[in-house]
């Protein structure tokens, strides 16, 4: 049986990929490790840590050592440690935005960014760059903070979240090509849109897609 461990930093990422799993790899083992202190920490200092990195390390070799097929970090505000471990780690680590993040730079050069957490806001811009410059393409991104929308949903007020955020992709989504929603937490949103002039995308669904592309490429 195929084994895949997904690393969280908040309990809001695990139903949604959890979800996705169901359908996309219905046969496959899922672990999840959560702690939420990392996400916490990284807020509190305003970007990634190399104590974070450190815990994130740790997780991931834990992964590494419970058998482990693939590593799936579910987290935007510390992907970028990911890159740093994945040279570290033998087990091979899937970032749930990677493939959103390329799929948007080849949509438009202009591309609108919606998060909830400023330390997601910035390495989302930052790895879309880096996918447009891979693909040779000259993109601008937008971005934009719905702010209070996080803190609502930590204290369990759903509609206040959702009211926040719709209304900010809403207005974003008259100023660009594509809108890439750079939380997982912000996917469950994307139902109640409607249909919208540009594409709208989220991380859930193509992270566990490139997961089983990657599993199928090893």
């Amino acid at each position: 049986m195929t084994t895949i461990v997904v690393v969280h930093t908040g309990p809001v990422t695990v139903q949604p990929i959890k979800d996705q799993f169901k359908e996309v790899m219905a046969d496959a083992r899922i672990i999840n490790i959560v702690d939420d202190s990392l996400l916490n920490d990284v807020r509190t200092a305003g970007h990634l840590t190399p104590e974070v990195t450190s815990r994130l390390f740790s997780y991931m070799s834990n992964a590494q050592a419970m058998g482990a097929d693939i590593i799936l970090n579910a987290c935007s505000s510390v992907g970028e440690a990911t890159d740093l471990l994945r040279d570290m780690i033998r087990t091979p680590i899937v970032k749930v935005d990677e493939s959103m993040a390329e799929e948007a730079s080849r949509i438009g050069s202009r591309i609108g960014v919606v998060a909830t957490v400023k330390t997601t806001l910035e390495p989302t811009t930052r790895l879309i760059r880096k996918k447009a410059l891979e693909n040779g393409r000259e993109v601008t991104v937008v971005e934009r903070i719905a702010e209070g929308a996080f803190d609502a949903l930590l204290a369990g007020n759903a509609e206040s979240h959702d009211a926040i955020l719709k209304k900010t992709i809403m207005d974003l989504v008259e100023e660009v090509d594509v809108v890439v929603l750079a939380q997982v937490s912000m996917a469950r949103l994307v139902p109640a849109l409607g249909k919208t002039r540009v594409p709208v995308l989220s991380s859930p669904r193509s992270g566990v897609e490139a997961v089983k592309r990657a599993l199928a490429a090893l």
